[in-house]
C-alpha cells in the first residue's frame, strides 16, 4: 500500500507542476515575453526549493546529535534529493510548456 500511495502522490505532483507551468508560461506569452525556456524549467523546479527549505524546519524538530557530521550528512543528502527533484520537476515543466507552445502556435494558419 505504501508504494501505491507514493506513486499517486508523485503523479499528482507531476500533473500539478505541468498545469501550473503551462498556466504561468501562457501568462508570460500574453505579456509578450517570449523567453519561456528557463522560466518554465525553474517554475516547476521551484518545488525543490520548497522541499529544501522545509528540511530545515524538519531538522529543527528532530532530536539530532550536535556533531558537525550529522548536519553535513543530513543537509548534504537533502541537497542532493532537492537537486534531483529540481531536475525531474523542471524537466516536466519544460516539456509540458514545449508541448503547449507547439500546440497553440501549430494551430495558427498563415496564408
Amino acid at each position: 500500500y505504501v508504494f501505491g500511495f507514493t506513486l499517486i502522490v508523485y503523479l499528482i505532483l507531476i500533473i500539478t507542476c505541468a498545469e501550473v507551468t503551462v498556466l504561468l508560461v501562457y501568462y508570460q506569452l500574453c505579456a509578450e515575453n517570449h523567453r519561456w525556456w528557463w522560466y518554465s524549467f525553474f517554475t516547476a523546479g521551484s518545488t525543490a526549493l520548497y522541499v529544501f527549505i522545509y528540511s530545515f524546519f524538519w531538522f529543527r524538530g528532530l532530536e539530532a546529535s550536535r556533531m558537525l557530521m550529522t548536519y553535513l550528512l543530513y543537509f548534504g543528502y537533502m541537497f542532493l534529493i532537492s537537486f534531483a527533484m529540481l531536475l525531474v520537476t523542471g524537466m516536466v515543466g519544460a516539456l509540458s510548456s514545449l508541448w503547449f507552445i507547439r500546440k497553440i502556435f501549430g494551430s495558427i494558419k498563415v496564408d
